[in-house]
């Protein structure tokens, strides 16, 4: 079996890391999964709320708050198919507290519940306890 294996996580908008890794950790609708080379095949809605996590094969992890999308193991790796992404070193942790905040309550509002969502992916990528 591989040490490593092919992940490329890509937004809409732009490319947002390709590499070699050791691991991948992301929440889909089914649960928490931790991916690791040699894994087997899957595709997999990613859970509004949570971060993918990436273990590059050289250098630190990588968190990214993932907005939408999907997570597919492949026989060459993983691809991260975001509709949005932001690399944790990006996030501004008091705005996204600050929609965090804003965006409580009322379930019955789609906007809220997405714009709460996305504060907390962007929370949980930088490391901060919600």
């Amino acid at each position: 079996m591989p040490d490593t294996m092919h992940v490329e996580l890509v937004s809409i908008e732009r490319a947002i890391w390709s590499g070699d890794a050791t691991a991948v950790f992301g929440r889909t609708t089914e649960g928490e999964l931790g991916i690791l080379p040699g894994h087997t095949p899957l595709l997999g809605a990613l859970e509004p709320g949570y971060p993918v996590r990436i273990v590059p094969q050289d250098g630190d992890e990588l968190r990214v708050a993932v907005h939408g999308g999907f997570l597919s193991v492949h026989r060459d790796g993983v691809s991260v198919l975001a509709e949005q992404a932001e690399v944790a070193d990006d996030i501004d942790v008091s705005r996204a507290r600050d929609a965090l905040s804003r965006n409580e309550g009322d379930d019955d509002d789609e906007d809220r519940v997405a714009a709460h969502q996305r504060a907390l992916a962007r929370l949980r990528a930088a490391g901060e306890q919600v």
